[in-house]
């Protein structure tokens, strides 16, 4: 997750949320959502358990967000923009939930652990299309026959986020394209040799020598010893003399190049 922004309890939720899709933070494009809207954005209200929901489908009340799927929770919100992955958030949440699983109920107990497994496919692109109907199937199976508010509960932000959110699932499985950029094995990393400066700093930094290259000429970079962890990028894009030579692309999109 890229921008997560936390609104505290006793703020006007629906006021903050005008605010912040007339004045983005750090650039970041934070949007009402239409039907057409490319750039979505999606509340949430902890606990974990809480699910998503997009503002123009609910008021921001106890019946509202029932209705939508989702609750009050503490009566904080989570706000996350475009560059946050929904498949990806709901995994994070998943996780959790599996970890606090007391074990006592095998709904709860083994199957929030299969739904994390196949996020986890999802993630990696390694899924397949029905995989979404075992995901849907599953999630219901647990919420409908767990013993505690939290079996009962843990499949919400699969089931929400599959409600508003299903093209981003069916984007990692049939385009393995994260729009995010987020999910790590969807992503390649690649040096734009106009740009390169061949200042030798991702060189240093680089824990597995992909990148190399002689000082002053454009750098190389070695997908086969790329392990992703990013750290390239960040000296790149933040440093004058490097010249934000190194991009991220989602897979799929960098197929089609």
């Amino acid at each position: 997750m890229k921008r997560l922004l936390l609104i505290g309890a006793g703020h006007a939720h629906a006021v903050v949320l005008r605010e912040l899709a007339a004045n983005p933070l750090y650039g970041a494009r934070i949007t009402l959502v239409t039907p057409r809207a490319r750039q979505v954005y999606s509340g949430m209200f902890p606990g974990v358990v809480a699910g998503h929901y997009r503002r123009e489908q609910a008021e921001i009340d106890f019946e509202s967000l029932a209705e939508a799927g989702s609750m009050m929770g503490s009566g904080g919100m989570v706000v996350v923009d475009e560059t946050t992955c929904m498949v990806d958030l709901a995994r994070f949440f998943l996780q959790f939930t599996a970890e606090e699983s007391c074990g006592k109920c095998v709904p709860c107990r083994e199957g929030t652990g299969h739904l994390v497994d196949i996020l986890d496919r999802i993630c990696a692109g390694r899924a397949e299309l029905k995989d979404l109907d075992r995901l849907e199937h599953l999630a219901r199976l647990i919420k409908s026959t767990s013993l505690c508010g939290l079996g009962q509960t843990a499949p919400n932000p699969v089931l929400s986020s599959l409600l508003y959110f299903r093209e981003e699932f069916e984007e990692h499985i049939t385009l393995k394209h994260c729009r995010a950029v987020s999910c790590r094995d969807l992503l390649v990393f690649r040096v734009i040799p106009g740009r390169c400066t061949g200042c030798q700093r991702c060189v240093k930094v680089c824990p597995t020598g992909a990148i190399t290259g002689p000082r002053a000429e454009a750098h190389n970079l070695d997908a086969s010893k790329c392990i992703k962890c990013r750290a390239c990028y960040e000296v790149c894009r933040f440093d004058a003399i490097a010249g934000d030579a190194i991009v991220i692309e989602s897979r799929g999109r960098h197929e089609q190049l």
